[in-house]
This record gives C-alpha cells, structure tokens and sequence, in this order.
C-alpha cells in the first residue's frame, strides 16, 4: 500500500504503480485471484502498458509514461448482473465530469464506454467481472486515457487523440488520475444509493451522436440511423429505416465522420 493525497474514503487510497505490466487489469485479476486481502478502491497505475486491451479483446496502444493507464477494483455486490451496465453509466460519467473542466466543451461518451471529443477518441474503459451466485462479488475497471502523447502512430492519428493536443500543453498525471478517482467515488456512491435514473440521464446527455442521422455498418453494409437511447442493459437504441433496431456490442460500427 502506498500513502497517498487522495480526497477520496477509498478509491485510490491503496495506490500501486508499476513501472510495466502487460496490462493493469490482468496484473489486479491476478491479485485477486491470489486471494490477496485488497481493499475496495485499490488502483493500479502502469507507466507502461504493453498489452493493453480495450473492448472485445481490441488493442489499446499508449505510449509509456505519456498517458493514463490505470485499474480500479471495486465489489458492487448490490448490483445484479444484469444491472452491470450501471456501474458502465457511472465510471464513464465520471470520466467526463473530470475531464469537462480541464477540457470544456465537445466531451463525449461513444457508446457503450469509449471517451471522445469531436471525432477523436481519448480513452476508454474495460470492465471485467467476478461473478459469484448471480451477483458482481468484484469488478476490475481498466480505464486509458490519451493525456501527453503528441504523435500517434500511422493510421490513428485520425482516429486517436490526446489532452496535450487539445490544450497544447502538459497535464501533470497524478494530479488528473486524482480527480477520475474523486469523481468515479461519488458516481458509484451514488449508484450504490440506488439514483439510477440520473446516472442514466447523464449518461444520455454526454452520448455520442445521441438524435444524430449518421452512418454505420451493420453486417457488412451501410445503414443510416439515428441514436435515441441505451437500454438499463446496455443495448444501443437506433431509429433506421427499418423501424427502432437495439444492437448489442459488436453488432454495429461507427462510421468516422471527420467533420461532424
């Protein structure tokens, strides 16, 4: 355990940081699995990820030292399985409740838990759970952020952005990783509560495209749709041609719109 300066009751008190890890989930899976007494809120920080992984076993790339990769463990045991989509909601509110501040305007949520702002994407989340008798005994939250880095490799760079690009300047790690932390504390406090529904309508105002006609590819072919909601299980809701249509994750891909 290392002491810290968190304003927070416990996420991020027990703050470990690596020098390199595979990826930060994987290292807090082991530890969990080892059975070893970690308390609720523990972070992982990695300066270097090397396997990072983002939704559906995709690749998240991040240079080492640059940029934010982090895990939280958390055991939301009041929530049912089929309520894990909540704490989804709640992780990717704070997120855009930390970063409004520094960035301003133009923050966005990519369904289901990518981080955007404008057509870039800044970051995403990685929820893995340990289910026990129907219920999230614990919950591993990979979150990656693009903070320092200012070049991406070819190919990204019109997909991928940081911070550092944004603002034109440095934003000090710590001090950030600090304030996800504060606000993904009161986000699941609040979820534990049981204030669904405004997490959930905070989670529709920040969504990406939400009431937009854009286009998408959907079993290989171009679709026109138009974003109107997300289930409490996480389906995307869209309004096509055919009529309301609910997709699961994977079932559907955006089409990058540069200048939308």
């Amino acid at each position: 355990m290392q002491n810290n300066t968190f304003s927070t009751l416990f996420v991020g008190q027990n703050l470990i940081k690596l020098s390199a890890v595979d990826s930060t989930n994987n290292f807090l899976k082991r530890m969990v699995s080892n059975s070893e007494p970690l308390p609720e809120g523990t972070v992982i920080m990695a300066e270097n990820q090397f396997a990072g992984r983002g939704q559906v076993e995709s690749n998240w790339l991040a240079e080492p030292g640059k940029n934010l990769t982090f895990s939280i463990l958390l055991q939301p045991a009041f929530l049912h399985l089929a309520e894990q989509f909540r704490l989804n909601m709640a992780v990717s509110v704070a997120i855009q409740r930390a970063l409004k501040p520094i960035i301003g305007e133009g923050l966005t949520i990519k369904w289901p838990n990518d981080i955007y702002f404008g057509a870039k994407k800044l970051g995403g989340i990685l929820i893995e759970n340990i289910v026990s008798g129907g219920r999230i005994k614990a919950c591993i939250i990979g979150i990656g952020i693009n903070v320092n880095q200012e070049v991406f490799e070819a190919g990204l760079e019109s997909r991928a952005g940081s911070i550092c690009q944004i603002l034109h300047e440095h934003v000090n790690l710590i001090s950030l990783l600090t304030q996800i932390c504060s606000h993904i504390e009161v986000t699941y406090l609040k979820l534990r509560a049981g204030n669904y529904n405004t997490l959930g309508e905070e989670y529709l105002s920040f969504l990406y495209r939400l009431n937009v006609k854009a286009a998408y590819r959907q079993n290989g072919e171009i679709i026109e749709g138009k974003i109107i909601g997300v289930s409490d299980t996480g389906l995307l809701n869209m309004e096509t041609e055919e009529g309301v249509m609910t997709y699961n994750f994977k079932e559907i891909e955006f089409i990058n719109q540069p200048n939308k």
